[in-house]
């Protein structure tokens, strides 16, 4: 009989996926509102590399999800919000409102919770996570050389 296979909230690395993503996108509120946020948006606040480190988490958070059992359609949809969180993010003070509002790692999170509630889980994907690895070193790459041109270009017309 096959081993049955835990639940999301029966799982240490799924809890951790959720802690951290909570972290980055919901750990504060603002005082006096229902409002919340994480250390996204202020990490984000930091010129041309304040996108960074979150890129890598969000990278690390979307693998481990991979790893225990998101499908290739899933992982699609949560590089997307990555993605889209990683542009809007880059653009100075609109990409930090945008990360304030926007939340992509709690949303992914949420997409693989209702993967386990619907039991569309699977194995391990090796072959997405070398695809999704390459994009986002990619995306990382093209944020740094975007912000190294754009300090290039400031630095010419001053």
């Amino acid at each position: 009989m096959p081993t049955p296979i835990p639940s999301f909230d029966q799982d240490d690395r799924l809890r951790w996926v959720e802690r951290i993503s909570h972290l980055l996108d919901s750990q504060f509120r603002v005082p006096g509102t229902t409002w919340r946020f994480g250390l996204d948006p202020i990490v984000g606040l930091i010129p041309v590399v304040g996108g960074l480190p979150s890129l890598a988490v969000s990278g690390v958070l979307i693998l481990t999800m991979m790893r225990h059992g998101a499908s290739g359609h899933l992982v699609v949809r949560m590089v997307l919000n990555v993605v889209l969180d990683a542009l809007v993010g880059a653009i100075p003070i609109i990409g930090s409102i945008f990360d304030f509002a926007y939340k992509a790692n709690n949303r992914n999170v949420e997409l693989l919770r209702r993967h386990y509630q619907e039991g569309k889980y699977q194995g391990s994907g090796a072959g997405l996570i070398v695809l999704l690895t390459i994009v986002l070193l990619a995306i990382g790459g093209g944020l740094v050389w975007g912000g190294w041109a754009l300090w290039q270009w400031v630095a010419a017309h001053i």
